[in-house]
């Protein structure tokens, strides 16, 4: 497949510089291979805890949607229905999608540490915002610019992780920083189920309380990733070799000093042209034309993973209230299994991927969740399943599900050259979730609004069928990204062919 191998690089010695000019364009430079032969140590863990964090949020933000939505429903100043449930679940999705496209296209042009400060700013300041709202219109606007600032820092976050990250273990970093979304799930869920007491708080506060607790945690991270350097893989690319070669040093420095040691056998080298910003031109010819299949593939998987989330998480909660009858305040109770068994799946799957690898794992987990989903479904149609037994089907299948989603992440993130890697990540997110994402919470409400089982049994099978639509896929035309180098896996659109 194009982009499979680098052309460009080639073996070195350890003790070679780092970078060098080779003339007033191009570069020289083994940081890239530097970086993937570091054990893993305190730095990759901080590392993964202040920007992993993002997925903690958004689970969090999901959550509390779902969470709320009875309070919503009888809230005094926004008496929402549950088609306005889902049409608010759609605006989150929607402000993900922009902010996405926006604060990704920045992300690869102004750098990955200015824009992870300014979305998890926008995100602050949104969901704050939200537990002020006074009408439908106003709590509508608020989730639509939280949405932005989750949608800006999946671009900056995945593409600076996955920079830091050595090869041997990519995948299964990835899989478990996504996981993380479920802790923030756990987190919201028991949030909800203290706040919407409506013997510690008003009924019409509650709500608002839930949403101040995101707030709260990105306070918090805002200050943890001061510390966190520029990636030295975007600081090449743009001609900053020596601040590049100094990022890299320090975090050596660091390893030493713990008594970690490192590899010290040959590194490869990449002969890059410097520039300050990738044209569109080329992003648009990278991603349609050189690596349109893998653009296919990338699009497929995030699609069918965020119609399959999005349309049963945000209205998760509607199918307890509405044919369990479960009250309001006691949903988050439910949700709390629901997120351990998703938290699990990539924790435990996750192993595999870097292992048996890519392409066999992706194929597995979209396929068995798929069909999972449509057993249960038929279940849920047949009357035969309680809220119990509803639940721990729920539990199984995102066991899997959830390990699925975190792929399509780590694919779209991967497989795609260094320069437009934030971008590619964001164009993928977008298309993807506004396909499956915009279009699955809304339609979901609809159908719970009929309250007929078989109208909603006909939802899954849709979800069900885009999943193993998906596996199909990836079996086919996946990438083996497995244990190699972004480099490797994806040339660099600046590399230089030797003698070039």
């Amino acid at each position: 497949m194009p982009g499979h191998s680098a052309a460009a690089a080639k073996p070195t010695g350890a003790h070679d510089d780092a970078t060098a000019r080779t003339s007033s364009e191009i570069i020289d430079t083994d940081l890239p291979s530097r970086l993937d032969r570091l054990p893993w140590g305190r730095f990759h863990t901080l590392i993964v805890i202040a920007l992993g964090v993002t997925w903690l949020l958004d689970g969090l933000e999901v959550t509390l949607a779902g969470a709320v939505a009875s309070a919503l429903k009888s809230s005094p100043a926004l008496h929402m229905t549950n088609a306005e449930v889902g049409m608010a679940g759609s605006a989150y999705i929607a402000g993900a999608v922009l902010g996405a496209l926006g604060f990704g296209w920045l992300t690869d042009r102004l750098g990955r540490r200015k824009l992870f400060f300014i979305t998890l700013a926008v995100y602050l300041l949104a969901t704050a915002a939200t537990s002020f709202s006074w009408s439908f219109a106003a709590f509508i606007a608020f989730r639509f610019l939280t949405g932005a600032g989750i949608g800006g820092e999946y671009a900056a976050i995945n593409s600076t992780i996955q920079e830091f990250t050595p090869a041997r273990v990519r995948g299964w970093t990835d899989l478990t920083i996504n996981g993380t979304f479920w802790v923030g799930a756990g987190i919201g869920a028991a949030g909800s189920l203290v706040l919407l007491d409506p013997h510690l708080l008003p009924a019409d506060w509650g709500w608002r309380a839930c949403f101040f607790i995101g707030a709260a945690l990105a306070l918090v991270i805002l200050f943890m990733r001061a510390w966190i350097p520029e990636s030295p893989r975007w600081l090449i690319t743009h001609g900053e070799h020596e601040q590049a070669k100094k990022v890299v040093e320090d975090i050596e420095a660091r390893f030493r000093e713990t008594g970690h040691p490192i590899d010290d056998s040959p590194t490869h080298r990449l002969r890059l042209h410097a520039r300050p910003y990738t044209p569109l031109s080329d992003v648009f010819n990278a991603l349609f034309r050189v690596h349109l299949r893998r653009a296919l593939v990338g699009l497929s998987l995030m699609t069918a993973q965020a119609f399959f989330y999005n349309a049963i998480f945000f209205t998760y909660a509607l199918v307890l209230t509405d044919f369990y009858h479960v009250p309001g305040g006691r949903v988050g109770l439910y949700l709390l299994p629901f997120a351990l068994g998703n938290f699990l799946g990539p924790i435990l799957l996750g192993r595999l991927f870097d292992v048996i690898g890519r392409r066999k794992m992706i194929a597995s987990t979209y396929a068995i969740s798929g069909i999972l989903l449509a057993c249960s479904g038929y279940a849920f149609a047949q009357g035969w399943l309680t809220v119990t037994t509803q639940t721990i089907a729920w539990m199984v299948i995102f066991f899997f599900a959830s390990a699925a989603a975190s792929s399509a992440y780590l694919t779209v993130s991967e497989t795609f050259p260094l320069e437009i890697r934030a971008l590619a990540i964001a164009v993928f997110y977008a298309f993807g979730t506004a396909l499956g994402g915009i279009i699955g919470p809304a339609f979901f409400g609809s159908l719970i609004d009929t309250h007929q089982r078989g109208a909603v049994f006909t939802g899954y099978l849709v979800g069900s069928a885009l999943m193993i639509v998906g596996a199909v896929i990836a079996a086919v035309w996946g990438v083996d990204a497995e244990r190699k180098s972004l480099e490797h896996v994806a040339t660099p659109l600046s590399a230089v062919e030797d003698g070039g």
